[in-house]
């Protein structure tokens, strides 16, 4: 169902991920100016069960078996690959931007992926399949929203030294 509507509206969905991460990006940076760090706090929680979801939920439409493709290829295309590299932006950036630790926040997603995989792997009642692409997609996707919560924090810090020197 969705999966189908994504497919045949493939340029819509790669423009609109876009829109949405520089929509996220600005809410960040709002959220962040304005000190609201609960707020953000709480959009990095509805990111990692979002994230959990989509990830961990069984798949009715496999059946079950431990299937794990090891790969190191670069597959920047579909939307897949797209899908991937959104999952964990938005849990990084908020999450990055609330504790001003983007770079720690990015060890941990890239962690967090990798488990995400490694559960895949091993929970075959689960009906998905663990894919090392998946991983680096999701990785990508991290590294994207921590250079973004990065340069916000150091904006910020350099406002902050600017205002009180």
């Amino acid at each position: 169902m969705i999966s189908t509507f994504l497919v045949e509206h493939a340029s819509l969905f790669r423009a609109g991920f876009w829109v949405v991460v520089v929509l996220a990006a600005v809410l960040a940076w709002v959220l962040h100016r304005l000190r609201l760090r609960g707020v953000l706090l709480g959009l990095s929680a509805v990111s990692l069960v979002a994230a959990f979801v989509l990830t961990l939920l069984p798949d009715g439409t496999r059946p079950g078996g431990v299937s794990c493709t090891v790969q190191f290829s670069v597959p920047f295309q579909g939307l897949d690959t797209l899908a991937n590299v959104a999952l964990l932006l938005p849990l990084v950036l908020f999450l990055g931007a609330a504790t001003g630790r983007p770079l720690t926040v990015l060890a941990g997603a890239v962690a967090l992926s990798a488990g995400i995989e490694a559960v895949q792997a091993l929970a075959p009642a689960l009906g998905r399949r663990c894919d090392t692409n998946d991983w680096f997609m999701n990785t990508v996707g991290a590294v994207l929203a921590a250079a973004i919560a990065l340069a916000m924090c150091r904006i910020d810090r350099r406002r902050g030294t600017t205002v009180n020197a």
